[in-house]
């Protein structure tokens, strides 16, 4: 495999990391249309934990089978498959080596009350599989936050000594954050500076508003930027080391195309590294999805 100047930079980033972590980050940042880029755009499909079969899949019936995941992160030419350990079991032989793969360990669902997530892969079941990496979420503001945390630096230890590297979903939620404060400009700084203090090698969080949330924030506030996508966004990247780890965006809820696309003209503005985008992916027919993530890929790549 290839490696090009830009993502030795990157991975020169990662300065306690063995050759094997090193080599798995490499096959993420290497494939498919935005290789060697330094840019990624990754297909997950963790919803049906989190939101049932019928919320996820139902839109476009197709998407019930697991093969035709594997099959549309491929053919889109997307850096990565992120998917819990059935998914991935159930693809895993027929792909073997086709995508670079993202083993999510943990997952909550929408029939429990508390801001958990239970462990439900594990760092031998990555390797097992193939998998390039694990990936995890927290929640801070959680009353389950330090619980998730002390979870993820044993894992996280584990992986890296297998030479897995480590993706961190970082979600704000708890009692004293309202919808608001979850995609605040200061809190999902916040949260996204959270997973690079937890060894994240990829660090996954939502596009942040304008608001700022936290009291004791709005002063150290008042003298940044917020007042683009674009600017935002370069003040979370700032966050995770000065712009030393990969940090990707979640594309939310689905929405309208031409919405997508300024939003992710704002995330490469900004210097995000990449994009995260199921619902809006693989909830649509399978050929406007390929198109809408082609499109996506021109704008990563500048000609968009």
């Amino acid at each position: 495999m290839r490696v090009t100047q830009r993502v030795k930079k990157i991975l020169s980033h990662y300065e306690s990391d063995n050759p094997g972590t090193k080599g798995n980050l490499a096959r993420i940042l290497m494939e498919g249309k935005l290789g060697g880029t330094g840019k990624l755009v990754i297909l997950p499909v963790d919803q049906g934990f989190e939101h049932g079969p019928a919320r996820s899949f139902a839109p476009n019936p197709a998407a019930y089978d697991p093969h035709y995941h594997f099959q549309l992160a491929i053919d889109a030419g997307l850096s990565a498959y992120a998917a819990p350990l059935g998914m991935i079991e159930a693809g895993a032989d027929t792909f073997a080596g086709a995508i670079p793969t993202i083993l999510k360990v943990n997952s909550s669902n929408s029939l429990a009350t508390e801001k958990d997530q239970a462990l439900t892969g594990s760092v031998n079941d990555a390797l097992r599989l193939g998998c390039a990496a694990i990936g995890f979420t927290i929640y801070p503001g959680s009353e389950y936050a330090f619980q998730l945390m002390e979870e993820i630096r044993e894992m996280a230890e584990e992986a890296k000594a297998a030479g897995l590297a480590v993706v961190v979903w970082s979600y704000p939620r708890g009692p004293n954050l309202d919808k608001t404060a979850e995609t605040a400009f200061d809190i999902c700084a916040y949260a996204a500076h959270m997973a690079a203090l937890l060894g994240a090698h990829i660090i996954k969080v939502k596009p942040p508003t304008a608001a700022v949330s936290l009291e004791a924030a709005k002063k150290s506030y008042a003298n940044i930027d917020g007042s683009t996508l674009a600017k935002r966004v370069a003040h979370v990247v700032q966050s995770c080391f000065a712009g030393k780890r990969i940090v990707v965006f979640s594309g939310g809820e689905a929405k309208d195309l031409e919405g997508l696309y300024e939003e992710v003209r704002g995330l490469r503005d900004g210097g995000a590294n990449g994009s995260i985008i199921g619902r809006n992916t693989f909830q649509r027919p399978r050929e406007e999805a390929l198109a809408m993530l082609a499109k996506i890929i021109e704008i990563y790549q500048g000609k968009a």
